[in-house]
């Protein structure tokens, strides 16, 4: 494994005796980025990583196509929000159909090349399946794939709610530590991602129950059928789609803003909720509502006050971004804006 020149390995995690190598090498040398180690599983989730690595690699997460990449749009909605608070504006020209489209479409690379609905959806059936069958198999012990492919379409209907473990564990027929262990071994492959709940309080926020979303919206709306027509009917999950979707988004700009910040959910014993609350590590907070519908109220506010009223000078801004044209003011600090801000407006300079 001795090299002066950068070595990549792909797929690392079909061959974790390798890190045992990496390591020696790397002890031996530890100038940085002799080694670029690339897999469809977190390292972390190995059964070889916990004792190989630590302490001697950055781990970077890669995201599918964000709306902005794909687009090529500035991708600065999160510096800008931290930046500039309610004085952020932003106007719109696109329409409930093109998100449903977005939506539809996600961001992994072979599923936005193909423009056929028919062939976007095998792709995604056999890119799911291939995740279960390969590469759960090398971080857990599954017994019942069947199951777990049922998990997977369940999470799905239900993405970006608070995860209820128990009714989890009885539309399954599983126990609580099997559903727990499939839920983490779907983290490990990159499937989805868990948002956690947020409070000042860190032990409070380590036990909140988490939101669950999937890295790519156009994966969870192919677990769920719906094409971007479909997406649009009465009684169709366009409202949690949506969010979903701005939390996928939030969570990419995440890895690359020049603004550190944490991505948590809030909710309450009263029930006020919050979408999305991002926290600097300055403490400073920024809170986003998201909402399906082309026009919004005081109402739409209500979790953003709470939280507003909660924090005092340590909120910057309260933003719900809903489907609408326009830029609106609801009060001190709070705006309605337009979902497309996320990929279309510019980070400060």
């Amino acid at each position: 494994m001795d090299t002066t020149e950068l070595m990549a390995i792909d797929e690392i995690q079909r061959a974790p005796d390798l890190l045992l190598a990496i390591k020696a090498s790397v002890d031996e040398d530890p100038r940085p980025g002799r080694y670029l180690l690339t897999g469809s599983s977190r390292l972390f989730g190995m059964v070889a990583a916990p004792d190989a690595l630590p302490g001697r690699m950055e781990t970077i997460e890669l995201w599918p196509f964000s709306q902005g990449e794909l687009d090529d749009e500035p991708d600065g909605f999160v510096d800008a929000l931290f930046a500039l608070g309610p004085d952020l504006r932003h106007e719109s020209t696109v329409t409930r159909a093109d998100y449903a489209a977005r939506i539809v479409r996600g961001g992994l690379p072979e599923a936005t090349s193909r423009d056929d609905p028919q062939r976007r959806q095998r792709f995604l059936d056999g890119y799911v399946q291939a995740l279960i069958d390969r590469d759960v198999r090398q971080l857990s012990d599954i017994h019942h794939k069947a199951e777990l492919r049922k998990l997977v379409r369940l999470l799905a209907a239900r993405s970006a709610t608070v995860i209820a473990a128990h009714s989890l564990e009885a539309a399954l027929g599983l126990s609580r530590p099997t559903v727990a262990r499939y839920l983490r071994a779907l983290e490990e492959i990159f499937l989805v991602k868990r948002i956690p709940g947020w409070s000042r309080n860190l032990g409070t926020r380590a036990t909140a129950a988490p939101k669950l979303i999937f890295v790519d919206s156009g994966i969870a709306a192919n677990e769920v059928a719906v094409d971007a027509r479909a997406l649009l009917r009465p009684g169709a999950p366009f409202g949690p789609q949506l969010e979903a979707f701005v939390l996928s988004e939030l969570a990419r700009q995440l890895s690359w803003s020049k603004q550190p910040a944490e991505l948590s959910h809030y909710r309450d014993h009263s029930k006020f909720e919050v979408d999305a609350v991002l926290e600097n590590r300055a403490g400073s907070v920024v809170g986003i509502e998201v909402k399906a519908a082309s026009t919004v109220g005081p109402d739409d506010f209500r979790g953003l006050r709470r939280l507003a009223d909660r924090l005092g000078d340590d909120f910057v801004a309260g933003v719900v971004l809903y489907t609408g044209t326009s830029t609106l003011p609801f009060g001190d600090k709070l705006r309605a804006i337009p979902v497309s801000a996320l990929w279309q407006v510019a980070a400060p300079a």
